[in-house]
């Protein structure tokens, strides 16, 4: 990993460049390189150093077979990391922080379930037999929290990490992993208190270029752990021709299994708390 990294990459990304002297937190003093009109310089080779580091550490916590969340809701992050996340097949919270994310993740796994039981009513028909007024607002409601949450819908429980560009800006977001000994991975700049986080990567996490060029290490790293997960899933399959040759024989001598039965409908309650919680959404 540590060969891909070129610190020339990094310094024409504008990963270096630190925020104006008067802003910084004195415990990134070991990450500053230098000052320069005004402005600190990061070391650049420290930087690559630590997303060597933060990589395989990411890596490893992806072969295990847990998820990442990504957390960046600054304007120049947003589209970058939604885009760099999809192609790692991790979540991403790239709007609002919703409180309680983590610390309460039964009540949001609730509110990603609502969105399950719309898409159910449209399916079946129900959400037919709304009325236009009711369907509008079950709409809305579901556009919402697509727009909210619509990233974290496969996230059936916590992650086994957390990545964050902007600790100062998502500060919620890192006092909620900090409570759940959720490891946090970030990209601090030098107006941060690195102290805050397991694992981090001194960069400029204001520009988009840096951001891009450190969340493409980033994203690489994971999705070299999800092939050598699934590469290790495949290996035992072709270890063993012979039981999969047998296989065959003694489903032929079992009774075929039952058609399983189709997801019952929403029932009457389900659309009522439904259309209940979209109008109160709308009022």
């Amino acid at each position: 990993m540590a060969n891909n990294i070129e610190v020339k990459e990094l310094l024409d990304a504008g990963v270096h460049f630190g925020h104006l002297t008067r802003r910084w937190d004195p415990n990134m003093a070991p990450y500053i390189y230098m000052e320069r009109n005004g402005i600190h310089i990061i070391n650049l080779y420290k930087t690559a150093a630590k997303i060597e580091e933060s990589s395989e550490a990411l890596k490893k916590i992806a072969a295990s077979g847990r998820k990442i969340l990504f957390v960046a809701t600054k304007k120049q992050a947003k589209e970058i990391v939604a885009e760099k996340a999809s192609k790692a097949n991790q979540p991403y919270i790239t709007e609002r922080w919703p409180g309680g994310m983590l610390t309460n993740f039964v009540t949001i796994r609730k509110a990603v379930k609502k969105m399950a039981a719309i898409d159910r009513m449209k399916k079946d028909g129900t959400f037919n037999t709304l009325s236009k007024k009711e369907r509008l607002q079950v709409d809305r409601l579901r556009a919402k929290l697509e727009k909210n949450l619509g990233s974290i819908s496969d996230m059936t429980r916590l992650p086994g990490a957390l990545f964050v560009v902007d600790i100062t800006r998502e500060h919620i977001a890192v006092k909620e992993a900090q409570k759940l000994n959720i490891p946090i991975f970030a990209m601090v700049d030098t107006n941060s208190d690195p102290r805050q986080v397991d694992y981090l990567i001194p960069a400029n996490d204001d520009a988009s270029k840096s951001i891009d060029k450190v969340m493409t290490y980033v994203s690489d790293a994971i999705i070299e752990g999800l092939s050598e997960r699934k590469a290790s899933k495949e290996a035992p399959k072709k270890e063993t021709p012979a039981k999969a040759e047998a296989a065959p024989k003694a489903k032929a001598a079992a009774p075929a299994p039952k058609a399983e039965a189709a997801a019952p409908a929403p029932k009457a309650e389900v659309v009522a708390e439904v259309a209940e919680d979209a109008k109160q959404e709308e009022e």
